[in-house]
């Protein structure tokens, strides 16, 4: 179905929710398990639901103890190596309360840019859904280089919406919406609707994300211009709004669908 409205959001097809690297890991590492609840509930609706996750380099770095990410490579790649591992483990003891089994999936920018692999993750994507297998979805940071990353999984989870085609993405982080400025700045204003095609003219759009992860408004922005140009909807909210936002409630930044699915090459750029 189209996604034209959050009161359309309850009985949508297909939906990707992406969560960032400060959400569940360290003190908030607790919030995986409404997490799984508010997706449990809407794949017990019958929808067919995709977790893009960040979050294996902020959950190996204890393991290393790492007091702060890794600014080098390998460090990076052992980081997430060791966090990757436990943060499935995490997810699929929380969904064990409700029969759903995860299914593990790596990808990298190369990947989703060239025919061959692209066609493979879109087939084995397609057949877990059809399995009712929740497919959890992260880059596989212990291969890729600073030459060959998405750069933030907020990009990876709007190509992911187009490679499957699904109805709607969730943008899951520590900012509840869009303001019109950085929301801790004095005038900061929530915007609770973006139509499509929407300059965004005389909005003041941070890129300045917590440390752990590696976006920021600006690529969630870029994001929900991808996915809604590809026909699918957007949802901008806090992850301890995930409940809410799957229900309909009236949280985050609903983006418009374009009326009709356009065409849109990848690699894109994710500057807004």
């Amino acid at each position: 179905m189209t996604v034209r409205s959050r009161s359309d959001i309850p009985a949508a097809r297909r939906v990707v929710v992406k969560v960032g690297s400060s959400s569940i890991s360290g003190d908030n590492a607790g919030q995986i398990e409404p997490l799984v609840t508010a997706l449990a509930e809407l794949h017990g609706r019958g929808s067919e639901v995709i977790l893009v996750s960040s979050g294996a380099i902020a959950t190996g770095m204890p393991y290393l103890k790492l007091d702060s990410r890794p600014d080098d490579l390998a460090t990076q790649q052992a980081a997430a190596a060791v966090g990757q591992n436990v943060l499935i483990y995490r997810y699929q003891d929380s969904l064990d309360r409700y029969d759903i089994v995860a299914g593990q999936v790596l990808l990298t920018a190369g990947d989703l840019e060239h025919p061959t692999p692209r066609s493979n993750a879109k087939r084995a994507l397609h057949r877990l859904l059809g399995l009712r297998i929740l497919p959890i979805i992260n880059e596989n940071d212990t291969v890729a280089t600073h030459e060959i990353r998405f750069g933030d999984n907020d990009r990876l989870a709007s190509l992911v919406t187009q490679l499957v085609g699904a109805d709607l993405l969730v943008l899951l982080s520590d900012v509840d919406a869009l303001y019109t400025r950085p929301p801790l700045e004095p005038g900061a204003e929530r915007i609770a609707h973006v139509p499509y095609g929407d300059a965004l003219h005389g909005v003041k759009i941070g890129s300045v994300g917590t440390g752990l992860g590696t976006g920021g408004a600006t690529t969630k922005v870029a994001a929900a211009r991808l996915a809604t140009s590809a026909g699918a909807a957007v949802l901008l909210a806090g992850t301890p709004q995930v409940g809410e936002a799957l229900a309909g409630g009236q949280v985050g930044t609903f983006f418009d669908a374009a009326p009709a699915a356009a065409p849109v090459s990848t690699p894109v750029s994710s500057s807004v």
